[in-house]
């Protein structure tokens, strides 16, 4: 299968650039318009009590919760001074009806003394005025609220805007911006590194040709899935800086084992396909790996989780075509040319088939590991269980304007609301009552609210119909366990007489339905992966053993990477050295991402790692020499792919955002845990102590794996002596 596409490829390789040559302009047209279609929110779950009770107040009510907060200030002049006045008139003025449905200033006069005393600062300095926006939906709200941004500014009063509209906006704007620059960072930096591994700048060009492909390519899939269902922004941004990772780390594989195959035969036509049937095959396998893990998202309710699940899958698809048609077109063309303007400092350089697989040093670290097996277990398990140990501290919340960077507007408008306003700690939860209830039951009710343990405070807002709203107040974050405590008890208070139905909604009770729907749906998503996973390493290696120890160990992995997000993000050890305030939570959306993303990482690595050792197996037999000679001719190279992706997710890390921070920064440590303690201490430990074991495979799977296992590379002990007695004698003859 492989090696026939090698063969057609090579066949058809100008067709195949010329297509691809088409599709980059293609892509650049019309791909680049993606985040013109992308959404901005999707992290509450549609079937939650929350979001129906969301709909229903604004279906059978009316939309009339504050979208945005404009905060003014001066240091000169306090509110009651007309030029302050004036000035904070002139920007209501020019607000315009058809975006704003209400707006509420300390200058209406029809106002209590009591509501205009909310809006004003307490030293009197500031006030602050919310808003209202016209819209069906939460997305034609955005609309309106980025056409009146601009008005919201006043002429020389300190202008800060907030409210959820104004913190989604910035989350939104930031993350685009950030991972753009990401991108432009590590770029340069990502050929410096590749020519230093391949000692030349042509063999470095191929997989970032492919990587840069892979960005386009992921961009028109992309914006394809816009036009059938709603895609994140932040999708768009993970799905973009990874799939920029993973088509580079694919394409240094290959263009590896095609340098080595041309140093064996030089033979452009017979390098390409038994390049794409031994190293092909094991992208392959890899990525359908990382596909069965994007997959895994899509069991989540919450939309950001499902677009970001298809927006992986759809790019890890691209990763592939780029990787395994449009590179060996290249590579065949290319051809001989693969080593030119080699740098003088790494001509000399023995790498593939030219390297003694005995003596390197990799070989000699897996023969250390094997003759201490037990010894290296037991420690490099104990270091990833201590590391592991703080998943035993998580403590969950929600995604907020804590996540912005310091200087972030809708960020210091919140500030500013919570310290220097009477009210602005406060917050509330939504009640919607449904049915025939009298406006005595409703008070009554509200009264029963008012004195629940953690509660401020409750009024009914409004009753039309057979629908009303009631909210109680609180203090405190949504995501305190003193709020989660309070939306439990308005849950568990009694209906009044006559209700059909009571729905709890508002910011905290959004966040306990998203954790819940994420708790509820994670053993699921992780049976899925573990069971697909096992099935597809079973086809790929013919062994019951291997896939079994791969998805511990990349468990094991995993809860040691998870350890050090939590120590380092929500308890804040990383706070100084990455530059952000510690939020004490962590949203449990970043979590799962990191699970699925990192998880397939290491069957990643496990594939190219365990594929060539299992190529080494099956022509020698010998267990310990196999497991020595993979990590020999794959150590560098794992390496090198694992330097290559730190970056780029680190670049992304360096974003002024807590969440690509998390996100970023919490892959790139599973990547160095898993390249390391994993894949070069603890495999060969492991392989070493199952020794022939590691390849049993009982009779009847035998016969399952010999019709549907894909072997095409595969070479008995004889097959290969013979082929490697004849290349000796083609070289002496020449």
């Amino acid at each position: 299968m492989f090696s026939a596409l090698g063969r057609s490829t090579h066949r058809g390789r100008i067709w195949v650039l010329l297509a691809t040559g088409a599709f980059i302009v293609f892509a650049a047209l019309w791909g680049t318009g993606l985040f013109g279609a992308v959404s901005d929110g999707g992290f509450e779950d549609p079937d939650a009590e929350s979001t129906r009770a969301t709909e229903v107040i604004e279906e059978e009510l009316g939309h009339d919760a504050v979208d945005v907060v404009a905060v003014y200030r001066s240091d000169d002049l306090t509110v009651d001074d007309p030029e302050f006045a004036e000035e904070v008139q002139d920007v209501l003025d020019r607000l315009s009806d058809d975006r704003v449905a209400s707006v509420t200033s300390y200058l209406d006069p029809d106002l209590g003394e009591l509501q205009r005393g909310a809006l004003v600062s307490e030293d009197r300095h500031a006030v602050y005025v919310p808003l209202t926006l016209e819209g069906e939906d939460r997305a034609e709200r955005m609309e309106s609220f980025e056409a009146i941004a601009d008005d919201l500014e006043a002429e020389t009063l300190t202008t800060r805007v907030g409210g959820s509209l104004a913190i989604e906006s910035e989350l939104s704007e930031q993350a685009e911006s950030d991972v753009v620059r990401a991108e432009l960072i590590s770029l340069p930096l990502l050929l410096v590194l590749l020519v230093v591994i391949f000692g030349g700048v042509v063999a470095a060009l191929m997989p970032l040709a492919v990587g840069g492909l892979a960005v386009l390519g992921a961009m028109v899939l992309l914006r394809a899935l816009t036009q059938v269902t709603e895609v994140s922004v932040f999708a768009v941004n993970v799905a973009t800086i990874l799939g920029l990772g993973l088509a580079i780390d694919y394409g240094l594989f290959l263009v590896s084992r095609f340098r080595e195959e041309m140093r064996r035969t030089g033979d452009v036509a017979a390098a390409v396909p038994v390049t794409l049937a031994t190293a092909g095959r094991t992208v392959a396998f890899s990525g359908v790996t990382v596909l069965i893990a994007f997959a895994g998202l899509l069991f989540f309710p919450q939309p950001i989780l499902r677009s970001i699940g298809l927006g992986g899958i759809a790019v890890v698809v691209f990763d592939l075509i780029a990787a395994l048609v449009v590179l060996p077109a290249l590579l065949s063309v290319v051809g001989r040319r693969i080593d030119a303007l080699r740098l003088p400092l790494f001509g000399r350089r023995r790498s593939g088939a030219d390297a003694d697989d005995r003596v390197g040093g990799w070989s000699r670290l897996a023969h250390s590991v094997m003759r201490r097996p037990v010894l290296y277990l037991l420690t490099v398990a104990a270091v990833l269980v201590a590391f592991a140990s703080a998943l035993t501290s998580l403590d969950v919340g929600t995604t907020d304007q804590r996540y912005l960077p310091a200087d972030a507007e809708s960020r210091q408008a919140t500030e500013i609301l919570e310290e220097d306003f009477p009210a602005g700690g406060t917050g509330q939860i939504d009640v919607v009552v449904t049915g025939e209830v009298d406006q005595a039951d409703l008070a009554a009710f509200a009264e029963e609210l008012a004195d629940l343990d953690g509660s401020e405070g409750a009024q009914l807002v409004r009753a039309e119909g057979e629908a009303a709203h009631l909210t109680v107040a609180y203090e405190g974050e949504i995501d305190d366990d003193s709020t989660a405590d309070l939306v439990r008890a308005v849950r568990d208070a009694d209906a009044p007489e006559g209700a059909e139905e009571v729905l709890v909604g508002g910011a905290a009770a959004q966040q306990l339905d998203n954790v819940d729907a994420i708790v509820e749906t994670v053993p699921t998503t992780l049976l899925f992966v573990s069971l697909s996973t096992l099935v597809l390493l079973f086809l790929a290696f013919g062994s019951v053993v291997l896939p079994l120890k791969a998805v511990v160990m990349g468990f094991l992995s995993l809860g040691a990477s998870l350890g050090v997000v939590i120590w380092g993000f929500q308890e804040g050890h990383l706070a100084d050295l990455l530059g952000f305030d510690a939020v004490g939570t962590i949203d449990p959306t970043y979590l799962v991402l990191i699970i699925i993303v990192a998880f397939g990482l290491a069957m990643d690595y496990e594939l190219f790692l365990l594929s060539r050792v299992r190529e080494e197996y099956l022509a020698t037999g010998d267990n310990t020499h196999s497991v020595a000679v993979g990590l020999q001719r794959t150590g560098r190279i794992i390496t090198s792919a694992a330097l290559l992706l730190i970056v780029v997710l680190v670049a992304m890390g360096a974003s002024g955002l807590l969440f690509l921070k998390i996100i970023g920064i919490g892959l790139a440590m599973a990547v160095v845990v898993d390249a390391t303690l994993v894949r070069a201490l603890l495999v060969p430990a492991t392989m070493r102590l199952l020794g022939g074991a590691n390849w049993w495979l009982p009779r009847p799977l035998r016969w399952l794996h010999d019709r549907v296992g894909i072997t095409e590379s595969e070479e008995n002990p004889r097959e290969r002596q013979e082929r490697e007695a004849e290349e000796t004698g083609a070289r002496v003859g020449s």
